[in-house]
């Protein structure tokens, strides 16, 4: 009996081995399967996460873009840094800047001559003004004065905070304009959120990080020469530039070490910041995300090797002690499905956490897809608050036509000339149409609605135009001459070629205001077989060089009370009706713009029609 007992024992041993090797292969292999997945689940969120942050960062730079260009144009600005400013100029300018400062969240704004000095600030009022302060040294400045424009992201030296420097070279090189913006809210919301996030110039030098211990450190070494060249411009003050605390490690993980913590194992990932040379980077820790994925999965994979195992051994047993041990055998099953209860519980309880990860996950995305919504309409609501300015400066147009010929009626009235008074109430009528097709435009931007674009007389567009003009032409002495040419049609919505008519003749009414002899034209011509143009000449004093270049950029305008709408969006409906708008000397004298559309039939040759006005 020895001799079986013994081959028995070792029989059991051997399939205790093979189920014990075969339980930890699969336990290893689950484990690696499960690290796999949640790494790329953790991945795909980094991933979306990377892309609200580069957007929220892109937006807060986009809000001060701008602000160099607008002031760089501005009259006091050009006459600040001009061979003789006047007196207390500088002060108000100042003063000025510092209200522009609060309006737009900029940390600063400041205005430098051409040799460097500072001859305005808004914070010159304060004890550390940059007033007096010569900034010539500074890579922004030299940039701005060689190329127009310049950025910069650098250590301030007098308040010693970190900011990005905009700056915008004024006139053809009379001084600099220059827009400080400041990061502290961005970096207020990741420290917030918990969020590992940091910026880095194509050096590699963190400018801006959640962690402020990351500021100014480096992602790759920077030769001695470089560092020499960034303390002597102040770039970053005296600060180390030492490597950031990461390290490699296997599949494309860094571990993180921040102080005395020990180092943290995260998934790094980074994207281009667009408009500029940047890349954001975040880091995503996977060490709790990943750990309890792959110790959940090789539970379960030794959970079911085991009672996979167990239930061969239990059968192999049971099989040869059938007969003499029943009530083992029967007790031994009981225990088996106590324990198969209580992992099927441990089971449900594991898939249930899946489900409300699952489901957390999922009010997430619908969240951000509603935010994306939200923003679009935001924007959309400040497109349209523009061009309800727009249209209000439009409207003032046919008004004063209107209020003219009112006044007209009543004086025909009272002398009796019924069929003239009627004429002009039949004109107040049409000028009224007017305006309500200039409030459909406005609600067809808010239905996201586009032009017409269909055949329209140009005899038509004339006679509209010069309806709303003539009566201001007349007051003002001005001489109209219009050259017509009645079976020409173009493609285009009517309306609104009228309303850019009306606001070249409006335009060219202005230009020869006070001019011995004032004289305004219209001609129409045809450029090629399927091409139209009609110009619009007056012989005014004309634009000079540096303002036409501008001339048709949104809020540019040399008059007091102007909006400098007018010309930007008469040239963005010539192009929407799929033409050009252009501008040039007239010969003589004077100014000429010149509309371009697309012919809808032949026309026939133009016959001449002048009318004067006096």
């Amino acid at each position: 009996m020895t001799a079986p007992r013994s081959g028995s024992r070792r029989l059991r041993t051997l399939l205790i081995g093979l189920g014990l090797l075969a339980m930890a292969s699969s336990a290893w292999l689950a484990g690696a399967i499960a690290e796999r997945r949640a790494l790329a689940d953790l991945r795909r969120a980094a991933q979306s996460t990377l892309v609200i942050q580069v957007g929220a960062l892109h937006t807060e730079m986009r809000r001060q873009s701008a602000l160099p260009l607008a002031l760089a144009a501005d009259p006091e600005i050009v006459a600040a840094v001009g061979p003789d400013p006047a007196p207390g100029l500088a002060d108000r300018l100042s003063a000025r800047l510092a209200e522009i400062v609060e309006a737009t969240g900029s940390a600063v704004i400041y205005v430098i001559r051409a040799d460097g000095l500072t001859v305005a600030a808004s914070n010159a009022a304060m004890e550390r003004s940059f007033v007096g302060r010569n900034y010539a040294f500074r890579p922004y400045f030299q940039e701005a004065m060689a190329r127009g424009a310049g950025a910069q992201f650098a250590l301030g030296t007098v308040s010693g905070r970190p900011g990005l420097y905009l700056s915008r070279r004024i006139g053809d090189g009379a001084g600099v304009v220059v827009v400080k913006t400041e990061f502290d809210g961005v970096e207020a919301a990741w420290q917030a959120a918990r969020e590992l996030v940091f910026v880095a110039d194509p050096r590699g030098i963190v400018l801006v990080a959640s962690d402020p211990a990351w500021q100014f450190r480096t992602l790759r070494p920077i030769e001695p020469g470089a560092q020499a060249r960034i303390r002597e411009a102040l770039e970053f003050g005296e600060a180390a530039l030492a490597p950031m605390p990461l390290h490699p490690a296997a599949d494309g993980l860094v571990r993180v070490g921040r102080g005395a913590q020990p180092a943290q194992l995260a998934l790094m990932l980074d994207a281009p910041v667009p408009e500029t040379e940047w890349r954001l980077h975040t880091l995503t820790p996977v060490g709790g995300a990943v750990a309890r994925e792959r110790n959940q999965a090789r539970a379960i994979a030794v959970l079911a090797t085991g009672l996979a195992c167990f239930g061969l051994g239990t059968l192999l047993a049971r099989r040869a002690r059938v007969r003499a041990r029943l009530a083992e055998a029967a007790t031994r099953r009981a225990e088996l499905e106590a324990r198969v209860a209580e992992r099927t519980q441990a089971l449900s309880e594991a898939n249930a956490q899946l489900r409300d990860e699952i489901e957390e996950r999922r009010r997430s995305e619908i969240e951000r897809e509603r935010l994306g919504r939200e923003l679009a309409q935001a924007g959309r609501l400040a497109a349209l608050g523009q061009f309800a300015a727009s249209m209000a400066h439009e409207i003032n147009q046919p008004l004063a036509a209107i209020r003219s010929y009112a006044d007209n009626t009543g004086i025909l009235v009272r002398r009796g000339r019924s069929d003239d008074a009627v004429e002009n109430v039949a004109a107040i009528g049409r000028l009224v149409d007017r305006i309500g097709g200039l409030t459909r435009q406005l609600k067809g931007f808010a239905r996201r609605a586009s032009g017409r674009r269909e055949p329209v007389s140009v005899e038509a567009i004339l006679r509209g135009s010069l309806e709303v003009v003539a009566s201001r032409a007349q007051s003002q002495g001005v001489l109209l001459n219009v050259e017509s040419a009645p079976d020409l049609s173009v493609i285009g919505d009517g309306p609104r070629l009228e309303q850019v008519l009306i606001n070249l003749l409006q335009n060219a009414l202005d230009a020869v205001a006070k001019r011995p002899d004032p004289e305004v034209s219209v001609t129409v011509s045809t450029v090629v077989p399927r091409r139209a143009a009609i110009a619009v000449r007056d012989n005014g004093t004309g634009i000079p060089d540096a303002e036409r270049a501008q001339i048709f950029d949104a809020f540019f305008t040399t008059k007091p009370d102007g909006l400098g709408l007018g010309l930007a969006i008469s040239r963005g409906i010539v192009e929407e009706c799929g033409g050009t708008l252009s501008v040039q000397d007239a010969e003589g004298g004077g100014t000429v713009f010149r509309m371009e559309l697309d012919r809808a039939v032949p026309a026939e040759p133009a016959s001449a029609l002048q009318t004067e006005a006096t």
